[in-house]
């Protein structure tokens, strides 16, 4: 039990020493950031002022705090933002939290970008699961003449993604629908985006509590083979609607490029030019993959 009175000092080390008993990885870092979000102090006077004394309201927040990081609640979500590509995102119960391996979709998306000259000209992208609106606001931010759509099957977190747009001063070019995947989509997009839900059902149960119980199943959860998206993607494709002229990048597990591959030549056949490039992450696997369908 953090007390009133304790040293921010002392309180990082008696909350590193409890989230490290509780098998929690980073347990220091994690204290650290738990002490300034419960007391408002910078790491600047965390340095400057370690003895610093908790007061009673810091103390009983703080203690809020960890017991919902014991609890196995992710950090970003006890802060309530997670930094994406570089900017801070408002993260809920509604959202996906935002993971490094999807900055690889906007890596490769900005690869095409700068080959096709689209800084140059208006182009108008497609987000598919929008969630917190990282990939469509990440994509806008980096390319000043795009405007976008995202879409999401939940409501709420449309207005996640809505406030996001806002405190990034992005809501010009960026509007949000809810829809199921393509549903009602009209218009035709330069480039569609998406991190779709690709874990196989049977494993969901095996991962860990900070994603199991804590993220949306909805954005989990991609049927038996984790596919079952992945798949209406690749169709939609194939029929160029409502993408007449554009590209498309998809995330996917490690492990799953090849049955993606496969499904995009089976179903688009040779109308299709796949990229020869794949969004890698840090441990090697690839992470997504862009194609294009010939029109």
């Amino acid at each position: 039990m953090i007390e009133a009175g304790a040293s921010l000092a002392d309180a990082i080390r008696g909350i590193a020493a409890r989230l490290s008993g509780a098998g929690i990885e980073d347990a220091r870092l994690d204290a650290r950031l738990l002490v300034e979000a419960a007391t408002g102090v910078s790491p600047e006077q965390l340095v400057l002022d370690p003895a610093r004394p908790l007061c009673a309201e810091q103390a009983c927040r703080l203690e809020a705090f960890v017991e919902r990081r014991l609890a196995r609640e992710p950090l970003t979500r006890i802060l309530g933002e997670r930094f994406f590509y570089g900017r801070a995102f408002e993260v809920t119960a509604a959202t996906l939290d935002p993971r490094p391996d999807t900055e690889t979709v906007v890596d490769l998306a900005l690869s095409i970008a700068a080959e096709e000259g689209w800084r140059d000209r208006r182009i108008e992208l497609l987000d598919v699961g929008t969630g917190t609106g990282c990939l469509l606001l990440s994509l806008i931010a980096e390319l000043p003449r795009a405007h976008g759509l995202g879409t999401d099957l939940s409501p709420a977190a449309i207005e996640v993604a809505r406030r996001n747009a806002s405190r990034l001063e992005l809501a010009d070019r960026a509007r949000f629908q809810v829809a199921r995947s393509f549903e009602g989509i009209a218009g035709s997009f330069d480039l569609v985006v998406s991190n779709p839900p690709y874990i196989p059902t049977d494993e969901i149960a095996g991962l860990d509590p900070e994603v199991r119980c804590f993220d949306p199943h909805l954005a989990l959860d991609g049927g038996a083979d984790g596919l079952d998206i992945v798949r209406q993607i690749v169709e939609v494709s194939a029929n160029r609607r409502p993408v007449a002229r554009g590209w498309f990048i998809v995330e996917i597990g490690a492990g799953q490029a090849r049955a993606l591959v496969e499904l995009i030549a089976t179903l688009c056949g040779p109308q299709v030019a796949l990229a020869s490039r794949r969004g890698v992450d840090f441990g090697g696997h690839v992470r997504c993959v862009a194609w294009k369908p010939q029109i």
